[in-house]
């Protein structure tokens, strides 16, 4: 039997990407996606490479009927005020923006400037990284999205932080411009866009409140975001200093014990070839996240690198991980799908 699902503010970047991977989905029907703007337009208009796939039009979010599953694809800020209404419309609920992520209110409130208009819904999502949060995701009703940022440093560093062997980390992420969504910015404005290497986020971003709470707080973190000639795809390249010198040996096994039965995590590590360490665009358009390492010998210093699509397993990949979990559906359906090479 399918589940049925309605995405709400389905004409963006994740929306698009959900339906991509919904309307291949063997255990789910797209009910209805719902756009202010553009409601009566089709959805192919706006996601043009769901051609022949897809016959819905947009509907306008007030006339959304309930259905089994509801993805929440709004602006920051818009589902925290109405959760009450969505949460009626639908069993199940997964919000992909960041009203949800964090379960303490008084960090949200550190990390976004303001106070949390709905702070008693914070300790009911789980968070939806899979790799993290599999256990509570099986048979969930409410579950957040991921921060694409906070996925790939997350996944690169998770069998590390396990273990108790950082100290430091130095987390230094390139990221495509598809982050920056839909809506036109002067940052993305192709002139502007073209050929950049544009440090925009220094010294702090707000992702890192996500991987400390994921993490846990035993290590130094420090974290810097540039923008790169990219339109999709993250990645992570985390200098860690640990509390002893590693080997490749030892860190080869902590990240197989952690990673081996993952669907998703592929060790990328080669000794030979052009990508022997992860890559964006290697994965653009998966779920998949290649997290590689290499030790500095001598030294108490681990490079640790996470590639990912931040539309797919930073947000649309996970968030239907993370409904297959919740509705007791192959962890992996619609999702087992090679990237593209060359791109």
């Amino acid at each position: 039997m399918s589940v049925r699902v309605g995405i709400l503010g389905g004409s963006g970047y994740t929306g698009g990407e959900l339906l991509r991977l919904l309307v291949a989905h063997p255990g789910a029907e797209v009910a209805w996606v719902s756009s202010r703007g553009r409601a009566g337009w089709p959805v192919t208009s706006v996601h043009p490479n769901l051609r022949s796939f897809t016959d819905l039009a947009f509907i306008n979010p007030d006339d959304a009927e309930p259905c089994d599953v509801l993805f929440l694809c709004l602006p920051h800020g818009a589902a925290a005020g109405e959760i009450e209404r969505y949460a009626a419309l639908a069993h199940r609920v997964i919000d992909l923006s960041a009203d949800f992520r964090l379960r303490d209110a008084a960090a949200y409130e550190r990390t976004y400037g303001a106070a949390h208009p709905n702070p008693a819904w914070l300790d009911r999502f789980v968070y939806g990284l899979p790799e993290v949060s599999r256990k509570a995701l099986r048979n969930a009703r409410l579950a957040s999205g991921v921060g694409c940022n906070a996925t790939a440093v997350n996944l690169a560093l998770l069998p590390l932080a396990r273990a108790g062997l950082i100290e430091r980390v130095v987390a230094d992420l390139k990221v495509g411009s598809s982050e920056a969504g839909a809506e036109p910015s002067a940052s993305g404005h192709h002139p502007e866009r073209a050929g950049a290497v544009r440090t925009f986020a220094p010294t702090t971003h707000r992702h890192e409140a996500e991987i400390r709470q994921a993490l846990g707080d035993a290590f130094a973190l420090h974290f810097t975001a540039t923008a790169v000639e990219m339109v999709r795809g993250v990645l992570a390249t985390c200098h860690v200093f640990t509390t002893r010198e590693l080997t490749d040996r030892d860190v080869w096994g902590l990240y197989r014990d952690a990673y081996e039965n993952e669907p998703f995590v592929r060790i990328v590590k080669e000794r030979r070839g052009l990508y022997r360490f992860p890559e964006p665009k290697i994965v653009a358009g998966t779920n998949f996240a290649d997290v590689g390492f290499e030790c500095q010998p001598g030294t108490n210093r681990v490079v640790a690198l996470c590639a990912i699509d931040n539309l797919g397993k930073g947000a649309a990949g996970s968030a239907v991980q993370s409904m297959n979990l919740m509705c007791n559906l192959d962890e992996t359906a619609a999702l087992r799908t090679p990237g593209l090479h060359p791109v």
